[in-house]
Order: C-alpha cells, then sequence, then structure tokens
C-alpha cells in the first residue's frame, strides 16, 4: 500500500508553474542512461513517482513563498527506480532550483553505492547536449561543476562531510547506514540555506536501532496522525504484515513499478525460491515486499536434514573425489573438519571435531553439556592441553584424507597457519589448501545450494549427533543485497561444523561441470 501525507493547509499553496516545470525537467531535459540499445528514452515519470516530485517541490508557504518541505523519507522495495529519480531530483536541484553557491550531495554508506548515483547523474547529462554544456563532469572525484554550483557523491567510507553548506541531500539506501554521523553532519550544515531539501530514499532495513528505522517510525506516525511536522514528506510502499507475501496482489501492493521496471517473472522466481529455501524468506520480504525483518533466521529445517540421514561409512567412499573444509575457530575452542563426495544424486558429507581435553569443563554454561557429552561419546575427538593440538589436528585431516582423491581444501586464514604448514609437511600438495573469507562471497551461494538439497534429498549425512546440533544452532545473517553466511544467532551456540560444511560445498560448486553463479560471480576463493 501506498501512504503518504497530504498537504492541506490554509498557510501553504500548491505552486503549479513549478509542478509543471519539475515534470517538463524530467521528460524533456533528462534520460534513462541504463537499459536497452540505440537512442535514449525520455525519462517519463510514473505516476507515483510524478506526484511525489510535485508534492515535495512545488508545495510551499504562503507568506514566503519558500517550500513546505525540508526532509523527505521514501520507503520503497528494490528495482522501483528510486536511484534513477534520486539523481535526476538532485539535477533538478542542482541545474533549475534558484539558490546561489548550489551544493548538492548525494550521500551512502559505500563509494560505490555513492558512486552509482554519480553516475546516473552523469549518463542523463552525457545524453543531452544543452545540459552537457552547462556541467564540466569529473569522474575521478564523482562531481559534477556548474558555473554556481556543484553536485558531490560522497561516502560513510570516506568520513563525514563537516563543514559543509548544502542545499540538497539525498541519502540513497539509508538502511545500510551504521550511525549517525553522516546524516547529522549534513542536517547540521542546512542551517544557512533558506530552502534546503534532505531526501533519505531506501528499502527496508532489518536494524531497529538504526537511524533508518527511527526515520521509518516517525513517517508512521506522521501518517498515522500521532505527530504533526509539516516539514515533513513521508512516502512508504510496502505490504501489511498480514498480507500474504507469496500473492501477487501482494506485490502489485509494494510495488508500484512492477511489470515496469520491475519484471514479474523474475518476481515469481524469487519467491518460488523462497518458498522452497524458508531460510529466504524474510529476504524476499525485505527486498520486494518492503518490510522490516529480522537479520538472523534459523536456516536449517530440521525435519528435512533428519530425512536425510543415511547409514554410510567413510571407507566405502575410498579412491572417490572429495572436498574439505576446516574452520579451526580459535585454539581454545571446537575444531571441525568435513569431506564431501560428489554423487550422482547429490553430496555425502562427514565431520570430524576437536576440542582441548583441558578446555571441555571450562566451557560457557549454555553449551557446556552438550560438548562435554559428545566428547564422552566419542563424537569429539579430545586432545590434550588446554589449546587445541594443531600438529594432532594436521596429522588427523593428513590421515583421513589419505584414501581419497582430495581435491581441496577450504580453511579460515585466520590463526590457520600452523596446521595448514604442518599438513604440507606430512604430505598435502600446497596447491590443495585455499584460504576462504568467511563473508557472504563464499556462503552465500553453498548456503542457498545446501537448502536446495536438503529439500530435495540431495544432501546426505551420516547422522553425526554433533553437525546436527550445530546444523539447529545455525542461523543466516544476510546483507543489504540479500546475500547469506552462517551466524551463531542469539544463541550464540557452536556452528564449526557448518562453517566446514558451507566450505567444502563451496569448493565443490565451483568445480561443479554444470557450471553456477559461484564460477560467474567470483566464489571470494584465494588460493593459498
Amino acid at each position: 500500500m501506498t501512504q503518504t501525507k497530504s498537504s492541506s493547509s490554509a498557510e501553504f499553496y500548491y505552486d503549479e508553474n513549478e509542478a509543471y516545470k519539475v515534470s517538463r525537467f524530467f521528460s524533456q531535459m533528462l534520460t534513462h542512461p541504463k537499459g536497452g540499445s540505440g537512442k535514449p528514452k525520455p525519462f517519463i515519470l510514473e505516476p507515483w513517482q510524478d506526484e511525489y516530485v510535485r508534492n515535495l517541490l512545488a508545495w510551499k508557504h504562503k507568506s514566503t513563498g519558500l517550500r513546505k518541505y525540508r526532509t523527505t523519507y521514501c520507503e520503497i522495495p528494490r528495482k522501483n527506480g528510486k536511484t534513477t529519480l534520486a539523481a535526476g531530483i538532485l539535477l533538478y536541484m542542482l541545474l533549475v532550483d534558484k539558490e546561489n553557491g548550489k551544493e548538492v550531495y548525494s550521500a551512502a554508506t559505500t563509494r560505490d553505492q555513492a558512486g552509482l548515483v554519480y553516475e546516473i547523474a552523469a549518463g542523463m547529462v552525457s545524453n543531452n547536449p544543452m545540459l552537457k554544456s552547462r556541467c564540466e563532469l569529473i569522474k575521478s572525484k564523482k562531481r559534477i561543476v556548474t558555473a554556481d554550483g556543484y553536485f558531490q557523491a560522497c561516502s560513510a567510507e570516506a568520513g563525514a562531510v563537516h563543514g559543509s553548506n548544502p542545499h540538497c541531500v539525498v541519502f540513497d539506501e539509508l538502511h545500510l547506514q551504521r550511525d549517525r554521523e553522516m546524516w547529522e553532519a549534513f542536517h547540521t550544515g542546512f542551517g544557512a540555506r533558506s530552502q534546503p531539501v534532505f531526501i533519505a530514499i531506501t528499502t527496508a532495513g532489518h536494524d531497529k536501532s538504526s537511524v533508518c528505522w527511527e526515520q521509518h517510525e516517525y513517517s508512521r506516525n506522521i501518517i498515522n496522525g500521532n505527530i504533526e511536522d509539516d516539514s515533513f514528506y513521508p512516502l512508504l510502499f510496502g505490504a501489511d504484515p498480514e498480507d500474504d507475501w507469496t500473492d501477487e496482489a501482494t506485490w502489485e501492493k509494494a510495488n508500484p513499478c512492477l511489470d515496469i521496471s520491475l519484471n514479474r517473472d523474475y518476481l515469481k522466481a524469487e519467491c518460488k525460491q523462497a518458498q522452497e529455501i524458508p531460510g529466504l524468506e524474510n529476504s524476499f520480504r525485505r527486498l520486494h515486499l518492503n518490510q522490516w525483518t529480522e537479520q538472523e533466521s534459523r536456516l536449517i529445517p530440521m525435519q528435512q536434514w533428519d530425512k536425510c540421514e543415511t547409514r554410510a561409512q567413510v571407507e566405502e567412499f575410498d579412491g572417490q573425489v572429495c572436498f574439505g573444509g576446516l574452520d579451526l575457530s580459535s585454539t581454545r575452542d571446537v575444531t571441525a573438519f568435513v569431506l564431501l563426495f560428489p554423487k550422482a544424486d547429490g553430496v555425502q558429507v562427514f565431520p570430524w571435531f576437536w576440542i582441548p581435553e583441558d578446555n571441555i569443563n571450562k566451557r560457557a554454561a549454555q553449551d557446556q553439556r552438550v560438548i562435554r557429552a559428545f566428547a564422552d561419546a566419542g563424537y569429539v575427538e579430545v586432545t590434550e592441553g588446554n589449546e587445541v593440538d594443531v600438529m594432532h589436528v594436521a596429522a588427523r585431516i593428513t590421515q583421513i584424507c589419505s584414501p581419497f582423491d582430495l581435491r581441496r581444501i577450504g580453511f579460515d586464514p585466520w590463526n590457520a597457519a600452523g596446521p595448514t604448514q604442518r599438513m604440507k609437511e606430512l604430505g598435502l600438495p600446497e596447491d590443495v589448501l585455499v584460504k576462504m573469507p568467511q563473508g557472504t562471497a563464499t556462503y552465500n551461494e553453498p548456503i542457498k545450494q545446501l537448502l536446495s538439497m536438503l529439500g530435495s534429498g540431495r544432501f546426505k549425512h551420516d547422522g553425526n549427533k554433533v553437525l546436527r546440533w550445530m546444523a539447529s544452532n545455525a542461523a543466516g545473517m544476510e546483507d543489504s543485497n540479500g546475500n547469506l553466511k552462517f551466524h551463531k544467532g542469539k544463541s550464540g551456540d557452536k556452528i564449526d561444523g557448518m562453517t566446514a560444511l558451507g566450505m567444502a560445498l563451496a569448493l565443490y560448486i565451483s568445480e561443479n561441470p554444470e557450471g553456477s553463479a559461484y564460477k560467474q560471480s567470483g566464489s571470494g576463493v584465494i588460493l593459498f
């Protein structure tokens, strides 16, 4: 549902000439710089965009003739053209608005995101000879300079812009902003301007302690009539909590550009995947329905996990191809090693675990008895001393792998120099060991593949109780693009076996002759 606050007061009037000028600037001066071939297409505003920019810029104070709105918060799902719209508004404020010494900024958390607004704006300028003659494009600085002002892209990575005197700021993807520094620096700079405009335009997030959630709630309270603020213009697109997230009517409600910039078939495919892989539901709802969801969600459907248990023994796979994953964790914690064997109908995995003997009775209360019970039952190998015996672990891994056609072992490079060096000394070829950074670049594709294989029964395990416990602990943490990595979740219980499994699965995917998204987009794997 589109939620806005209408402007109606004896103190304000709607400037029809300004509204017409805004729409005309977009349709006659700006183009869509991306997509298609041949002559660039004019930027004809969609109905919701036209209403939004007209309301934002054409409502004025009767007493002064200055703009009514100083701040606007626009929350809308992905692929509805928000960044392109933001670039167009910035160019209007830079090239048309009457203000001396204009400073116009696009702000974002990362350099890449801030640069995206610049690239779109620069493309629009380049496509129009009249605009190009009035502007100097400085690509290295992400800056557009005119005779009476400039546009500058800036990011939180480069530090907050203190001392600025902004006429207009667009904060793109506000939900990514980690703190208030940049937000407050720009707001402080508005004091010397007669009618500055601060525009926050974003997809929903998951951090309810953030400045983005604060603006979301402020917007919602204005819409609901709980707060009166004539200088603030809220616009929220999204599904309501009770809406069926799989229903196309819900998609239409949340996405004003569905079937325009957002392809319905793409959304159907994303929804189908989220239904088949429960761990992706939050990502779909946040990115495509604009619902604020938890960052973490329990990933593994344990009923499916239990159905994938087999009575296979590792000795049955002598001579066969396999891939390994090693999570050393820390010198005082659980170390996990997993071997993955490709099969005609999927994969089979076997895990091993180690823990220092002196540390079993010193573990945190939440998993102390669990680890001790596993060790007593022989599911966790105990090494002497109060730190993991890296030489013993290295020798055991070398011994475990010797009967098989081992292709690669992925490992977290942090704190793993000793064991990996020892494994090379014991005979493992150097090119077998692969450093794997512990982020979404490594784990996103393996997690999705694992969930898919669990659902179809193509993932098989030997029923190891430690790995099952860690699978039940595993949560998924997503980044801004919906990419996943394993996370302990709020319980804090161990998931070392799952991270080792993820690395082994990542290596398997990277060498899968059928190809994969991993192979096409880069896996984050670094050869040792």
